[in-house]
């Protein structure tokens, strides 16, 4: 006789005829197990994509790694240029992992309106400058047209900028560069706003416009082979130090990188709070998921005593009874997986594509909870908790092993 089977028919027939005990705790147990995922995939989704979302912002205005003059770390004011023409640029097969380098200089200055002024940073790029990341936040506008011959006129400055100086599209203003000598009047340049962009990022928003490295050249009387450094942006941002240690390797001697860590170490430590909060977020959801199991499980094996101790005089193994119950446990785990993935990945979707969840951006440096959904992560969670509340499981089940099948079967 296949006692499995028996026993898996008595546990389907009880699923119609469930008593007014195991039936509230077996629907406790699911509704624990669909909150835990659910809120798992809350935590981590927006963590990762927050943490996602930083460094993709930080990464559009400076690169993943930047490489300058020592003396040029400190300020966005470019003091001492190095020269264009590099063993890294414009061939950089011989940094390896990295993905593109691109030149660039800053240069700090004042624009001026009718009725307001404001101190920026214009940061200089070439006719080759990738816009990609900046075309995301673009709202108005075009990007500024640079070409190799011209000295381009035009710029692109942030929404923030716009309101302080009440311009638009179109619209020209004037901005002041200080000279070195100060018995001498400054630069003047006139720039026309081709298009605003919103990062979301204040710290950025309120500093830069961006136009061309002529400009910069020229104010600074340097050459066209001089730029005030290069942008690195790699391929694996997980491996960034390393990438970063290896760069610094292979520059002139004379020159200096730094990778965004180190940069902005208050941002990236702050960032790395949120690994340790999701760790613990899982933890306690796995948790809280098992304990309600154990006791769903605990009251499955007291309501079915009686079959347990049948089966066993019938000669069936302990295993082999307690696989049922883990069986019918997985049965339950999956089904509070199932509603919670729904839930959870639904309520995600919603929030990607409506962003329905807004942050303050002056705190969390984005306007609305980014999300973030990888297929290995979700798959992962779920395959954890299955397995890891299966095996809190196996402790509660060694109880069946202690049933004595005389006095189980003497009260049937």
């Amino acid at each position: 006789m296949n006692y499995e089977l028996f026993l898996a028919k008595r546990f389907t027939a009880s699923k119609k005829h469930k008593s007014s005990i195991s039936s509230p705790i077996i629907k406790i147990a699911i509704t624990a197990i669909s909150i835990g995922i659910l809120l798992m995939l809350i935590t981590v989704s927006t963590g990762v994509g927050l943490q996602d979302r930083i460094r993709e912002k930080i990464s559009v205005f400076k690169g993943h790694i930047q490489i300058t003059n020592y003396d040029n770390n400190t300020s966005e004011n470019t003091q001492n240029p190095i020269a264009k023409s590099q063993d890294f640029y414009p061939d950089y097969s011989v940094l390896k992992g990295v993905n593109k380098v691109q030149p660039f200089a800053t240069k700090a200055g004042v624009i001026r309106t009718e009725k307001d002024f404001e101190g920026v940073v214009l940061k200089g790029v070439d006719e080759n400058y990738d816009w990609s990341g900046i075309e995301e936040y673009l709202i108005e506008g075009e990007i500024p047209n640079i070409i190799e011959k011209n000295i381009g006129k035009e710029v692109l400055i942030s929404k923030l900028l716009a309101d302080r100086l009440g311009l638009k599209v179109s619209d020209k203003f004037d901005m002041y560069f200080i000279k070195e000598s100060s018995n001498r009047l400054p630069n003047r340049r006139i720039f026309t706003v081709t298009g605003i962009y919103n990062s979301g990022f204040k710290d950025f928003d309120e500093s830069f416009i961006l136009g061309d490295l002529k400009q910069i050249q020229k104010l600074n009387k340097w050459t066209s082979n001089q730029v005030g450094g290069f942008e690195v942006f790699v391929n694996d941002f997980s491996t960034i130090s390393e990438t970063g240690l290896a760069v610094y390797k292979e520059i002139d001697p004379m020159l200096n990188s730094q990778t965004l860590l180190e940069l902005f170490p208050a941002i990236f430590e702050w960032l790395k709070l949120f690994d340790t909060n999701i760790a613990v977020i899982i933890g306690i959801m796995i948790l809280v998921a098992g304990i309600n199991m154990i006791t769903a499980l605990l009251v499955l094996i007291l309501e079915r005593t009686q079959t347990i101790g049948i089966l066993k005089s019938l000669g069936s193994t302990n295993w082999s009874i307690r696989k049922m119950f883990l069986y019918n446990a997985s049965y339950l785990i999956l089904r509070g997986l199932l509603i919670g993935n729904v839930l959870g990945l639904g309520l995600l979707l919603i929030q990607k594509y409506y962003a329905v969840i807004t942050l303050n951006p002056e705190t969390y440096y984005v306007s609305s909870a980014p999300v973030s959904i990888n297929l290995w992560h979700v798959l992962a969670l779920n395959a954890g908790t299955l397995v890891l509340c299966l095996v809190m499981l196996l402790v509660p089940s060694y109880i069946i092993t202690k049933i004595s099948p005389a006095k189980a079967v003497k009260f049937a």
